[in-house]
């Protein structure tokens, strides 16, 4: 009997080996096969012109009754900043059962609201923080090559268009701007910027845009998006952009995803490195220890709060990919994605020093603005 006994723990340890092993070996392969749509692409109407008028298509604006933008967690007080913030969201779709998410699924929404809490927060020491609805490319969108994905991310992108016109018809056209947007977000917020703002006089109310999460090609895309990177801690009108890995890294799953979609100039991507600014010092490259992060943001399990956690991890530009490196893996949650990706905490991971970055910028855009249209 006993002998028995050792046979069968023997026969479960050499499956739990042999999963570990096909886990790793095919992890990117079993991540497509589990989200990547298997239905006909179904075209999207346009939404109605005045979709955006109202409060039932924002998740976050002024006014707006439990905002999760306003939330802040404990030991983070409001600021008092003039901005009005345009932040949209990342992928909160991540079922397979159509190419675009549909606006009344209640998961997507649920989902939607966390990341607008834990992210859009970040923003809410300004005046002002709209986040937008919308028919947002399912997370399958990003892992495939298929037709499919680009015309769901094309779709997507009308809608957040839409919404950032509605947007600037509210806002009063002397009030400084900031543009944000994670994962999917961060890449609508680079159209944004090369079709609404690259070259015209609204590119002078920018005081920082924040494409998080998303591969840019210096060479290619931010030419293209018409603002410069930020090479100063308080320079405005410039880009700030990370995604972040603990180590060991393995980017392979991202990197084939950036290098698949087109440029925003149309050409083909070079390789890495990528654009990295670092949060904790609010320039480009480089690196900066654990001590110079002002707080961490460790969502609660729920996901309804979280805790600040000063001096929680590093970052350093990696010089050969351009990715962030943020040490060794921190316990935030079971969120974190085959290769060490933290993509989905990028924001919280530097949730104060992000704070602290827009309010350094919104002053210094005040500042260079001073008795100009007020």
């Amino acid at each position: 009997m006993a002998r028995k006994f050792l046979y069968l723990i023997a026969v479960l340890a050499v499956l739990v080996i042999a999963a570990i092993f096909v886990l790793r070996i095919w992890q990117n392969e079993l991540t497509r096969f589990a989200f990547v749509p298997r239905v006909a692409y179904g075209r999207l109407e346009p939404l109605p012109a005045d979709a955006y008028a109202g409060n039932r298509m924002w998740l976050a604006r002024p006014g707006l009754k439990d905002d999760p933008a306003q939330w802040v967690p404990a030991g983070a007080a409001k600021g008092q900043g003039r901005a009005a913030v345009f932040f949209i969201h990342p992928t909160s779709y991540l079922a397979r059962n159509s190419w675009n998410g549909p606006l009344d699924d209640n998961d997507t929404n649920r989902r939607a609201t966390y990341f607008v809490q834990g992210m859009a927060s970040a923003f809410n020491g300004q005046a002002q923080v709209w986040a937008p609805r919308y028919r947002q490319a399912a997370f399958g969108a990003f892992l495939t090559d298929k037709a499919e994905g680009e015309l769901a991310l094309a779709s997507a992108y009308l809608d957040v268009r839409q919404a950032f016109d509605a947007f600037l018809a509210n806002v009063p056209q002397d009030t400084p701007i900031v543009l944000a947007g994670h994962s999917q977000g961060a890449l609508h917020l680079m159209h944004l910027l090369k079709d609404r703002v690259a070259g015209t006089p609204l590119a002078s109310r920018v005081v920082a845009a924040y494409p998080i999460g998303w591969p840019i090609s210096v060479e290619h895309d931010l030419p293209a998006m018409g603002l410069p990177a930020c090479a100063k801690d308080d320079a405005t009108g410039c880009v700030m952009t990370w995604s972040s890995f603990a180590e060991p890294a393995d980017p392979q799953l991202v990197l084939e995803a950036y290098r698949t979609r087109p440029a925003l100039d149309g050409k083909a991507k070079d390789a890495p490195p990528v654009l990295c600014t670092n949060p904790l010092t609010g320039t480009m490259g480089g690196a900066a220890p654990a001590s110079a992060n002002l707080g961490t943001l460790k969502p609660a399990a729920d996901l309804k709060g979280g805790e600040l956690i000063a001096k929680a991890v590093p970052a350093r530009c990696d010089e050969k990919t351009g990715l962030l490196m943020i040490g060794d893996p921190p316990d935030l949650g079971p969120y974190v994605l085959p290769g060490n990706n933290y993509h989905v905490y990028d924001i919280p991971l530097f949730w104060s020093n992000l704070r602290a970055d827009v309010t350094r910028r919104a002053a210094a855009w005040e500042k260079q603005h001073a008795g100009q249209g007020r």
